[in-house]
């Protein structure tokens, strides 16, 4: 499936950036035949406190950026949290062409935006490379009567006020997302999905004491709890089983015949304006990342997957997860 929407986005955006290359740099160190080097620090912006997947993945880059020596330059990884990362992307967004001023970002970009509070998006930004896929999970208490999502499902099915899912991301964003995109692949109405939010760190708790039914979270979140053997995964939204210690066990929502999945797809901006050599620089320093021994050190680690994208493909898969964000929040009652 990947291999698929990988060739998608190749066939259509190969002139997504065509003539770009004649724009001069107006905020860049340029030298022979405009190519772009950096002279200066360069910031990593995470749109959110520390521990989270933006952070993690932010100073992740920076550590192995700078141990590789695959870029020189110091990287400084700075968190401005709030608003769900809006007050991150309006910094960002006020430093116009700069090539000093980058930011790790995932499908948040769009839900915010989407739900009315931001007024920036991934439209209006510099797209430099998508790096890895993180997929979601939906775990319950282990000894909950479901051991699938079908048998959940079809209980949502028959009633939907006897299951609540609990997620750590505001209704209209990921965690609340990522049910609904399953749910409604198999056949759940996705207006009648209660899901409540709880981004005070409770919502595990309220699963193992039985105050909610089911967690939507990411899976390198649940991977220790079902170690403990605190926690079952009903299902999760990779196209095909995760590799790894505990991960292999995890079944997909595919596999159970639910013909969907939810990417996590996470990458990294600039600001609007990108001297086009900056561009250049940054996907290829970006690639040669994605490809080292170091980062795939890293995915491992992390349970990632690699997914690199260069600034064209990755602009052409936003554009489409865009537009299918947009119709389910829409669906739902939630679209601006």
């Amino acid at each position: 499936m990947k291999k698929t929407i990988l060739t998608t986005i190749l066939a259509g955006s190969a002139l997504v950036f065509a003539g770009c290359n004649s724009e001069e740099s107006t905020n860049g160190d340029t030298g022979e035949g405009g190519a772009f080097e950096p002279t200066q620090n360069i910031e990593m912006v995470a749109p959110a406190g520390a521990g989270g997947g933006w952070d993690t993945t932010a100073r992740e880059v920076a550590r192995v950026f700078g141990e590789t020596g695959i870029i020189e330059e110091n990287m400084t990884v700075v968190n401005k949290e709030g608003g769900g990362g809006a007050i991150a992307w309006s910094y960002i967004h006020g430093q116009d062409d700069s090539p000093y001023n980058l930011f790790v970002a995932s499908p948040p970009l769009m839900f915010v935006p989407l739900n009315g509070q931001s007024e920036v998006g991934h439209e209006d930004f510099t797209p430099l490379a998508n790096m890895i896929a993180d997929y979601g999970a939906f775990a319950v208490s282990a000894d909950s009567e479901w051991d699938d999502l079908n048998a959940m499902f079809d209980q949502m099915k028959e009633d939907p006020e006897s299951v609540t899912v609990v997620g750590t991301s505001a209704p209209g964003s990921m965690d609340h997302m990522q049910f609904v995109r399953i749910a409604k692949a198999a056949g759940v109405d996705p207006t009648q999905i209660k899901y409540v939010s709880d981004q005070d760190g409770g919502a595990l708790t309220s699963v193992l004491n039985g105050s909610v039914d089911v967690f939507s979270t990411g899976v390198g979140e649940v991977v220790e709890q079902v170690r403990a053997g605190n926690i079952k995964i009903l299902g999760i939204t990779a196209e095909e089983r995760l590799e790894g210690e505990i991960l292999s066990d995890f079944p997909t929502a595919i596999e159970q015949g639910i013909d969907e999945s939810f990417i996590n797809w996470r990458g990294f901006f600039g600001p609007p304006n990108m001297d086009p050599a900056a561009v250049e620089f940054y996907e290829a320093k970006f690639q040669e990342l994605s490809e080292s021994e170091e980062f795939a050190e890293v995915r491992e680690k992390y349970g990632w997957n690699e997914m690199y994208l260069n600034s064209e493909e990755y602009e052409e898969f936003l554009n489409t997860e865009y537009q299918e964000i947009e119709t389910l929040l829409e669906e739902i009652g939630l679209g601006n």
